[in-house]
């Protein structure tokens, strides 16, 4: 019984961060009913955790069954969400306006790179393009180089599927007050940018240069990166804080005046070379039997195929297993209304019967 059951969600299904949206209202002990097209999708997943939890009807949106089913199912729900170029559902006949008039307390979530309005809206892109543009993605990645594709982590999910949820949660708060739903316009540009506020202030506060890989956070601190270890493994290091560099100088047996140019940047440079040959002098799992469990801001880097099996995540229980399949559990956690995962991924179109019956369609 996770925070957010009794509510009913329609995700009308997609690419990118619609299904991940979805999963998060899932785990969160929403009903979400998975809208799915006919034919396979873009990448034909055999397994797609991002559909765990839900149900799923198959409907064929240009047929006159397709659109009666759903503007049926709009009644009975809280929201739906899509992710289509701007104007696509109004030509289905399915817009906001012709959802509000079967349901108007329905709150509708729009999740597009561009957003819905400006030069751009109806344009193609991909997260790459979206991080481009809101400035987040020139600032990853070191000295010389290109900027770093970090996954698609950035647009599609933090900017895209998060902020989406974020609204509609918010909306969904507001209708209960007013009665009244509304659309929620959720653009990746703007997601990421949103994400980027901390850098603003950062250079309007003097402390952050244009370069990439020169700054506090972007890898130009010695203090603040990742580096190798003598058995080709990784490690990340993060002793921002002078008290917490204070920790790994003791710890390894660095001179106490390494903490002299701790915020120095000329000297950035030349002290993470020297940490970079320090690191390879040990193994990493001697620097976790070093460093591990104190003040020192470290952890090794692990392949998100590993990560279930450090001793913190099983603690916690960070990771679950459903189906035979190891996956991330629903996050964060609750004390009271604890979500579960009711269920492994829905199969395309497994549940159209069921609902059809529901609405009385069948």
């Amino acid at each position: 019984m996770g925070p957010l059951s009794g509510y009913r969600i329609i995700e009308v299904v997609g690419i990118g961060p619609g299904p991940f949206a979805g999963m998060m209202f899932a785990d969160m002990g929403a009903e979400v009913i998975a809208v799915d097209r006919a034919g396979s999708g873009l990448l034909a997943l055999t397994v797609d955790i991002n559909r765990r939890g839900k149900r799923s009807i198959e409907l064929d949106l240009k047929s006159d069954e397709g659109k009666t089913a759903f503007l049926k199912l709009c009644e009975t729900a809280d929201a739906l969400f899509e992710g289509y170029r701007p104007g696509v559902m109004e030509k289905l006949g399915l817009g906001p306006d012709a959802v509000a008039a079967v349901n108007p307390k329905l709150v509708y979530g729009r999740i597009t790179g561009w957003g819905q309005t400006g030069p751009l809206a109806n344009t193609a892109g991909h997260d790459i393009n979206y991080i481009a543009l809101s400035g987040a993605l020139h600032s990853i990645g070191p000295t010389g180089t290109p900027p770093t594709v970090p996954l698609n982590l950035v647009g599609d999910y933090g900017g895209g599927a998060m902020m989406l949820a974020f609204g509609l949660v918010c909306a969904l708060l507001e209708a209960q007050q007013s009665g009244k739903g509304q659309v929620v316009d959720a653009s990746m540009v703007e997601g990421s940018a949103a994400l980027m506020s901390l850098f603003h202030s950062l250079m309007a506060s003097g402390l952050w240069g244009e370069g990439r890989g020169v700054n506090m956070l972007d890898g130009g601190a010695h203090f603040y990166g990742t580096f190798e270890t003598t058995d080709g493994e990784f490690v990340s290091f993060g002793a921002i804080e002078p008290q917490f560099m204070q920790v790994f100088i003791e710890k390894t047996g660095l001179d106490a005046s390494w903490l002299e140019n701790h915020m120095n940047p000329r000297e950035w440079p030349r002290l993470k070379a020297e940490l970079a040959d320090l690191f390879k002098t040990k193994t990493s799992a001697q620097w976790q039997g070093l460093l591990a469990g104190t003040d020192a801001c470290f952890a090794p880097i692990l392949p998100f195929w590993e990560a279930h099996k450090h001793p913190h995540n099983v603690a916690r229980e960070s990771f679950v297993e459903v189906d035979g399949l190891t996956q991330p559990a629903p996050t964060p956690k609750f004390s009271r209304t604890e979500p579960e995962i009711s269920s492994g991924a829905a199969r395309k179109g497994a549940d159209t019967a069921a609902i059809l019956k529901e609405l009385g369609l069948k």
